[in-house]
């Protein structure tokens, strides 16, 4: 039951409300944060002189417009956000790939809910740098190297891990003459090093800097060392990814481990996502998953308990079937497997 209890006279008016994210390091702010109306649904009538104590903060929209009105019978109409936000400070979250296509989408989505999140990117050259806007936010690093990480990864909250090694196709493929298709690694960027090594030191120097929440994406298939991925180009990239993904469920770091399906270029939120563990989802007719469905997973396992400590494959139903998934607390909270 919400306890209740009496807002102190000078109670901030709409006129400060509505200057909230400009103030929040100011004296005024400090003096009356923990004065806020605190409430336990998202739309409530309060008397003015009263305050309901819950894990929950008012404000009106995400732009911390005037959250507190009158209406006809002297009561205050307020909303509510979730009491991560109760700081009203941005969590600052890096994303390392940054430069990769669902890397990209993963940043562009930070950026776009600024109010939420201060974006920051990782990326490989100057190149992918500049595919990606140019930034000061974006830092050019080599995972390889735990060094050139730091400055990156120094004061960050969260990080998003989206680095992969990429295999390349041969020349001299010639489909019309029934031939398969061979590929290769290039020097230094075997899965060893890039899933393995790179994800170890990523994982280690967030540790070392106080990270509260590290996501990492893989892929389904990690537990059949006969998967055809692991064919190619001799990397046995599975089997090095999963070897990350043990270290960072070992770590002590809270975590949330997104094994995805086979990734598409469509658009996202439209489809019904599922939730699978030890690959059972390769076995139906729904192994694929839009690459704007994983960013926008991996944005939602930063703002939910349920998705910490978590490891779980990810697909989709085709779009038309099914409801588009719009509850990601209750989709975290299907899963049951640690890793």
């Amino acid at each position: 039951m919400a306890i209740v209890t009496r807002v102190p006279l000078g109670f901030p008016t709409p006129s400060f409300s509505s200057s909230l994210s400009k103030c929040k390091s100011s004296q005024y702010h400090k003096q009356y944060r923990h004065s806020l109306v605190a409430l336990s649904s998202p739309s409530t009538r309060v008397p003015e002189t009263s305050t309901l104590f819950s894990p929950y903060i008012i404000s009106s929209n995400s732009s911390y417009s005037p959250f507190l009105q009158k209406d006809t019978k002297g009561f205050r109409r307020v909303k509510v956000v979730s009491a991560a936000m109760a700081d009203l400070a941005p969590s600052t979250v890096l994303i390392t790939g940054a430069g990769g296509r669902t890397g990209q989408i993963v940043y562009k989505k930070l950026k776009e809910r600024s109010e939420q999140y201060v974006a920051r990117g990782l990326v490989r050259t100057e190149e992918s740098k500049e595919k990606i806007g140019g930034a000061d936010d974006v830092f050019v690093g080599d995972i390889r190297d735990a060094g050139s990480l730091v400055p990156a990864i120094q004061g960050i909250d969260a990080l998003v891990i989206l680095t992969s090694a990429v295999p390349k196709m041969k020349p001299g493929f010639d489909p019309s003459k029934g031939e398969r298709p061979e590929f290769y690694f290039e020097d230094g960027a075997y899965p060893e090093q890039v899933d393995w090594i790179g994800q170890k030191n990523q994982i280690d120097a967030a540790k070392a800097a106080g990270v509260k929440q590290i996501v990492l994406v893989g892929s389904m298939g990690g537990t059949d060392l006969n998967n055809p991925l692991n064919s190619l180009g001799n990397g046995n990239i599975l089997v090095w990814k999963r070897k990350a993904e043990q270290y960072l469920a070992d770590s002590g770091v809270p975590y949330t481990i997104i094994r995805a399906g086979g990734l598409q270029d469509k658009e996202g939120g439209i489809r019904e996502l599922l939730i699978g563990k030890d690959d059972e989802l390769l076995k139906t007719d729904t192994r694929t998953i839009a690459r704007a469905d994983v960013a926008e997973v991996c944005l939602q396992a930063l703002q939910f308990e349920e998705a910490k400590f978590k490891a779980f494959d990810l697909s989709s139903k085709p779009e038309g079937a099914g409801t588009p998934t719009k509850d990601f607390k209750a989709l975290f909270a299907q899963i049951t497997t640690r890793f």
